[in-house]
């Protein structure tokens, strides 16, 4: 923290609600042009583009989405060369989204909570699910693809961002099937590079089909896994064995959601007192799956998994509940004090005994790690993550946090008050030696310009604050997930 940004006593808020809120608002419009308000330099080598993600539309037509999550996805792009800078946005082209802007008006229930005009009698046994593509961008096997974890990708031009359609990766995955918004890249365990993804069908028992592609997308490997009970899966973590999820100690309850009552999510409870469970998935298809119990918590994100003697050591974000928005009528009144906050947990599993042993690594709320490409699967160092303001409490992310495994050191750097951030990403250096030589980009909000920023911090002096601040013209709202290739996918001159 800098000695700019006096840390908030216990009674005090490092930020507004109006100014929170007001990242929220809806960006209807699509943009192309030369970023030229910059404040310091962007690094000359530093060449690429970044993707983001999330939800571009906080309404239809004035209807107002019950939870962000069911707003129509919206890509932005930063292609970066030369020091310079060039952004655009677009809405990926979903049937849905289609339809709803020619209707002007919802068709489709949320699965979040968003209902269609009309009240339970309209909304009763539609169990149609809109692929509202919004959760993260990858570029893999020369693909742009925007990701949602209930329907297979939509393919995406990288450099206008036009919407080709639906993707199934020669038809490895079924047109009415669905491919994880979590991918993780295997940088070369097994000698080249593997995409690696899965399918999660959730019911009385759930199955998880491991999903393992080349670099020109054809499929290396590709097995199922079935469990008993309803599996809430979003994330997983990889080693060069493993294959690691964690079964949430959760229930659904559909009878609100066919009803017309509730979203599929809102029906979805958490059990304080049923263990979390460890599924521990072979890479190589053949051998068991083994299931571990641990300590009950609710996980979104993974940060990262290696094997290590025998064991696998696992670190994850986890919540001592879901955390939901209980009854809220509207996501913006959200009390942040009775919703849990994340903290980083390390599991260190011993698969001779099947136990495992759980500690705290990060008590203060974290969320959307991100560590050296790299090192994904093997044992790290550096990791970079989102974090509050204050060292304690429950608050919106305006902060970006580096942690040391080694020494336990953390380092912070925050945009509080009227700065709100996204998730980070790490770029290493090119030719760089060290595992924290580069840079961590992050897009945020500004609420004192109504506007967002592209932040990017050297990562081996993160509390200096940013080296470069790259103004937008316009705001994108709160995004999920995004990646950072090292093409560049911007105008020629």
């Amino acid at each position: 923290m800098t000695a700019t940004q006096p840390k908030p006593t216990a009674n005090a808020k490092s930020y507004t609600r109006e100014d929170w809120c007001s990242g929220y608002r809806s960006q209807p419009n699509e943009y192309s042009y030369w970023i030229s308000d910059i404040e310091g330099a962007i690094p000359t080598e530093l060449e690429g583009t970044l993707f983001r993600n999330g939800p571009g539309l906080l309404d239809i037509a004035g209807y107002p989405v019950k939870h962000p999550f069911d707003g129509d996805g919206m890509i932005s792009s930063i292609a970066i060369k030369d020091g310079r800078a060039y952004f655009r946005n677009r809405f990926v082209r979903t049937a849905g989204y289609l339809a709803e802007q020619q209707a002007k008006k919802p068709l489709y229930r949320g699965v979040f909570g968003t209902q269609k005009p009309g009240g339970p009698l309209a909304n009763a046994f539609d169990l149609k699910i809109k692929n509202i593509a919004n959760t993260n961008i990858i570029y893999w096997a020369d693909r742009l693809l925007a990701l949602w974890e209930a329907a297979p990708p939509h393919r995406l031009d990288p450099v206008t961002l036009d919407t080709f359609g639906l993707d199934t990766f020669n038809g490895l995955i079924a047109p009415e099937g669905a491919f994880t918004a979590h991918p993780r890249v295997d940088p070369g365990h097994h000698g080249e590079p593997r995409l690696v993804g899965f399918a999660a069908k959730a019911g009385l028992s759930s199955t998880i089909t491991l999903y393992e592609l080349d670099a020109a997308g054809n499929a290396l490997a590709q097995h199922s896994h079935t469990i008993p009970g309803f599996a809430f899966l979003h994330d997983f973590a990889l080693t060069p064995n493993y294959a690691i999820f964690f079964q949430n100690p959760v229930s659904f309850g559909p009878l609100p959601f066919l009803l017309g009552f509730k979203g599929a999510a809102e029906c979805i409870q958490f059990n304080p007192k049923q263990p979390t469970k460890i599924l521990v998935i072979p890479r190589n298809g053949t051998d068991p799956m083994q299931v571990i119990d641990t300590d009950p918590c609710f996980v979104f994100h993974h940060a990262n998994a290696f094997e290590r003697d025998g064991q696998l050591v696992i670190d994850s974000v986890c919540y001592d509940g879901f955390p939901s928005l209980e009854d809220s009528a509207d996501y913006r009144t959200v009390d942040f004090d009775k919703v849990p906050a994340g903290q980083l947990w390390r599991f260190t599993v011993d698969l001779a005994a099947k136990s495992a042993q759980v500690e705290t690594l990060i008590s203060r709320c974290v969320e959307f790690p991100t560590l050296h490409p790299d090192h994904m699967g093997r044992d790290y160092r550096y990791l970079f993550i989102g974090t509050t303001h204050a060292d304690q409490g429950n608050a919106p992310l305006q902060a970006l946090l580096k942690w040391d495994a080694e020494t336990g050191k953390t380092d912070v750097w925050s945009a509080a008050p009227r700065g709100f951030a996204g998730e980070p990403l790490f770029v290493p250096r090119p030719g760089a030696v060290t595992e924290d030589e580069g840079w961590v980009l992050m897009l945020m909000y500004d609420a004192e310009r109504g506007c967002s920023d592209l932040v990017i911090l050297d990562a081996q002096a993160i509390s200096a604050g940013p080296i470069a601040r790259l103004k937008l013209s316009n705001h994108v709202p709160y995004g999920l997930h995004g990646s950072f290739v090292p093409q560049y996918f911007g105008p020629a001159d």
